[in-house]
């Protein structure tokens, strides 16, 4: 059988912004896969962001994440864009904020839609806007005692 844009399931969903937050706990993968499942979707792409122990040569041992409190709506609007963007069924974006130490989870997005290209070009203009637009600030700790403030995302 042909692919048709005939069917309801191959467009974007009335509502398909799931779930936006800013969180100070750990966050759940489970959650937020949860949160985009729909039965219309073929391809769903999770992206997930961790503390990593170096950047820019030197070791980190711990950062914080510390946001403006208009750090949500701007999620939901870059989510609202994506899904303008693309045939998207359901997305999810959650960041934390507060003191993270490596290994731990800081950013989760994902995007369901009908077929897996358009998931993942979805979730990674997604991620990529987060970083870039939402006015999150992440502050270095370095294992030699020096500090860096890295602006958003």
């Amino acid at each position: 059988m042909a692919a048709t844009n005939d069917h309801p399931g191959e467009r974007a969903a009335q509502d398909p912004v799931k779930l936006i937050a800013v969180c100070d706990t750990a966050l759940s993968l489970d959650e937020v896969f949860r949160a985009v499942g729909d039965d219309a979707a073929g391809g769903t792409a999770l992206f997930v962001g961790t503390v990593r122990n170096h950047d820019g040569g030197a070791d980190v041992d711990a950062l914080g994440y510390s946001c403006h409190p208009s750090a949500e709506a701007e999620m939901r609007r870059i989510a609202e864009k994506v899904v303008a963007d693309y045939p998207v069924r359901a997305l999810a974006a959650v960041h934390r904020v507060g003191d993270l130490r490596v290994g731990d989870l800081a950013v989760v997005v994902a995007v369901s839609c009908p077929h897996r290209g358009e998931a993942f070009e979805a979730c990674r203009k997604l991620i990529d806007d987060l970083k870039h637009e939402v006015p999150i600030w992440k502050h270095q700790k370095f294992s030699d005692g020096t500090e860096e403030w890295v602006g958003a995302c």
